[in-house]
């Protein structure tokens, strides 16, 4: 809808002089050749703005269950070297796990979202409401001593929630769109193949950092879906767009 209005009357003008003064090269596009059809100037630069300010289809990519000292740290150079950012469900006593601090302080600070999944990975339904408010504080508490910043974000283990929770702790659960299962198999060939085949825009895929399987699936499902013209993006940038 905003490249629509963007084209109509003098918003398409203004933006078609934008881009000639910041690319001059524009005015090539837009010059009438000798013996071309009328108006295929006017098109060709049409097509050039289009292009230029068209956004990418978003997608994001979420790992619950960490950190993990072993395979987190890969995964993070790995989402470095492509320019992408995840979010990351972290369980509260892999925090305080030797290392764990410190990795949790590197997605911090490399621009990665952050957020809970319970202190004991426990199934929230078949808890007290006060065991379900415990285990969502403390890993609350482990992560806001680390970065400094409220956590916004839940996901559920399970995909469970209680809804009365809601009310004591203001957290947004998130679920997800795609689920390889990646946790049931060590075929990393078959988690890609499920998600590449599946992926669509706003979607919101479901990994885990704690299986090497996993770490490596989830940077080729990257490469693949980038190459497709796919941009990822942290859940929040979908939920809250």
């Amino acid at each position: 809808m905003r490249l629509k209005r963007m084209m109509q009357g003098a918003g398409f003008v203004y933006v078609l002089l934008l881009l000639g003064a910041v690319c001059p090269s524009l005015f090539t596009i837009g010059k009438q050749a000798e013996g071309e059809a009328p108006g295929t100037a006017y098109a060709n630069a049409s097509a050039y703005v289009a292009d230029s300010i068209m956004e990418k289809p978003k997608i994001a990519i979420t790992f619950d269950d960490g950190p993990s000292a072993v395979y987190t740290p890969r995964l993070l150079d790995g989402l470095k070297e492509r320019g992408v950012k995840a979010t990351f469900f972290l369980i509260g006593q892999n925090i305080e796990k030797e290392g764990g601090s410190e990795i949790v302080k590197r997605m911090y600070e490399e621009g990665h979202l952050i957020g809970n999944h319970t202190y004991h990975h426990v199934e929230i339904t078949k808890v007290s409401n006060d065991e379900a408010y415990q285990e969502l504080m403390l890993t609350n508490e482990a992560i806001e001593n680390i970065t400094g910043e409220e956590v916004q974000f839940m996901r559920p283990p399970f995909g469970l929630w209680q809804k009365e929770l809601e009310k004591k702790i203001h957290v947004l659960p998130v679920m997800w769109s795609i689920d390889p299962l990646d946790w049931a198999t060590e075929n990393v060939d078959e988690i890609v193949n499920k998600v590449v085949t599946e992926a669509q825009e706003n979607d919101i895929i479901l990994l885990h950092d704690c299986y090497d399987s996993s770490v490596k699936a989830a940077l080729r499902i990257i490469d693949l879906l980038q190459a497709e013209g796919y941009e990822f993006v942290t859940v929040d940038e979908l939920m809250l767009d």
